[in-house]
């Protein structure tokens, strides 16, 4: 990579200090797959992305972007979440992009990157039953009103991928190791390789050989059913991303909630689960649903000071 940067075959933000300085340090590399690709299909601010992707690929702000920056700024196009951080880059639970260099970008460190406060070596979790696991993880965890934080700003980053300027994005791998938070208690995404344009996963998965609805699954949990008639999976996605979410938060609120609104939070959660795509006005009911849940939340917490 560095002797591309030398020759001017590749540029970027992040060139001089990985190459030159040699000044960044890495805390974790996510992946070194090349084969992750992104497309948002049609949409309708064409014109608005070109603009905010020209300014990111200018990678030295000197108003041009030259040919290294061009084919940097190209190959990483093709990634699903580096897409994310440019079009999301102003919203407060995306993690900022520090830099790149070539098809390598650097993101901004989250120091918790999971949404449960304990890892433990690979070795020792090959021997951990999965049900203990789940109960351990429970054990450590924030304070309940911190949280409440946490699951506040996953649901604001429902809201940011949800039918907004560039599309509707699906997340198609809702796991707490892939939500993390700072040390102000504020949710931050660590790992959005698996949400992906709604437009993208129709294709992907429409016309895709099945034998049942177990067969049509991209990712963990973005899922269409199968149809019988065709033996091809429809590409219509049955959960939203929403109630995706308080799947994951349903146990990690409901323990140590306040006794006071302990039923209503179970209410609404539950509720939330059970969104359907296919529901009558199902828009409507995922705007009411998940503004009660954040108001709930935000009342409980509001006048604490361990939030």
């Amino acid at each position: 990579m560095c002797d591309k940067y030398k020759t001017g075959v590749i540029d970027g933000p992040a060139c001089n200090s990985l190459c030159v300085t040699e000044t960044l340090y890495f805390g974790k590399c996510l992946s070194t797959k090349p084969n992750n690709q992104a497309k948002l299909g049609d949409q309708g601010n064409l014109s608005e992305l070109v603009n905010l992707i020209l300014t990111v690929a200018d990678g030295d702000k000197d108003g041009q972007v030259s040919l290294g920056e061009a084919k940097s700024a190209w190959a990483l196009l093709q990634l699903n979440e580096f897409l994310l951080m440019v079009i999301l880059q102003d919203k407060e639970h995306t993690p900022k992009l520090m830099g790149f260099c070539g098809d390598l970008y650097v993101m901004e460190s989250v120091e918790y990157t999971s949404l449960y406060g304990i890892s433990l070596p690979w070795v020792i979790e090959l021997f951990i039953p999965s049900g203990f696991r789940r109960s351990m993880d429970q054990l450590f965890t924030p304070s309940w009103p911190r949280k409440a934080k946490i699951a506040i700003g996953l649901l604001e980053f429902v809201e940011d991928v949800f039918h907004g300027p560039y599309g509707n994005f699906l997340m198609c791998d809702t796991s707490a190791k892939n939500l993390g938070y700072n040390d102000k208690y504020d949710l931050k995404m660590v790992d959005m390789r698996k949400i992906v344009p709604e437009t993208n996963l129709k294709e992907l998965i429409k016309d895709r050989h099945c034998e049942s609805d177990l067969d049509c699954v991209y990712g963990t949990d973005c899922r269409t059913s199968c149809d019988q008639s065709t033996m091809k999976c429809t590409s219509e996605v049955i959960q939203p991303n929403l109630a995706k979410a308080c799947q994951l938060l349903k146990d990690y609120l409901l323990r140590g909630a306040p006794s006071e609104i302990r039923e209503e939070l179970e209410k609404q959660l539950y509720s939330c689960i059970a969104l359907k795509v296919t529901a009558n006005q199902m828009e409507m009911e995922h705007s009411l649903i998940l503004n009660n849940l954040k108001t709930l939340l935000w009342k409980k917490i509001s006048y604490t000071n361990d939030s």
